[in-house]
């Protein structure tokens, strides 16, 4: 089975937030949250780079690593989901992920802002597949309609590639050789202990 992975390609991200755009609507997602954000780094500085992050689910999660009920699972293609009865609101997962995916959906006192709230790469909750239940808690489950998540999709200069890790790792080689150059492939080694040759 595909080991479903992200990958950004610095290079490419023009910052045109369609990767947030696309997330909030096609999940109904809260305002005030974005499970996925753009963040540029150096601004209007030599070597500006933009970066499409949200969850990478991650090959050692540290969010389920942390979390003392054990809410986060990973499925058959090694997505990251998190159970949302389960959750009790403590958020260490948002302290332990590296990416700053885990986010609470209200601002307010501890236990006032409510369970967690993720990326589901487009892959629903632990209810049955596409049914109303799963779509109000977790939004839209593309992947078992057999799409990818629709962040990737609407990413106007693919810079942000969703899929089947193999087949991702070797997509951005292609890009570095054929550029000449490569910034790197933003959170991959942090994600999943592995790098990307060129």
């Amino acid at each position: 089975m595909a080991r479903m992975k992200f990958l950004c390609d610095s290079d490419r991200c023009i910052e045109c937030n369609a990767c947030v755009t696309a997330c909030k609507n096609e999940h109904e997602v809260p305002w005030g949250i974005n499970r996925r954000r753009v963040v540029t780094i150096n601004d209007g500085k030599p070597g500006e780079r933009s970066i499409s992050m949200a969850c990478m689910h991650c090959t050692d999660a540290p969010c389920a690593a942390v979390c003392p009920v054990s809410c986060f699972y990973t499925t058959a293609d090694a997505i990251v989901l998190h159970d949302k009865d389960l959750c009790i609101g403590c958020g260490y997962c948002f302290y332990a992920c590296p990416f700053g995916a885990p986010q609470y959906p209200r601002v307010g006192n501890f236990g006032g802002r409510g369970k967690m709230d993720k990326c589901t790469y487009c892959a629903g909750g632990p209810q049955a597949d596409n049914t109303a239940a799963e779509y109000a808690q977790y939004g839209a489950n593309r992947i078992a309609e057999g799409k990818l998540p629709l962040c990737a999709e609407m990413c106007s200069t693919k810079a942000l590639l969703a899929g089947d890790g193999d087949i991702i790792a070797s997509i951005y080689r292609e890009r570095v050789q054929k550029r000449g150059y490569g910034s790197g492939a933003w959170g991959w080694r942090t994600a999943y202990r592995e790098t990307v040759g060129a």
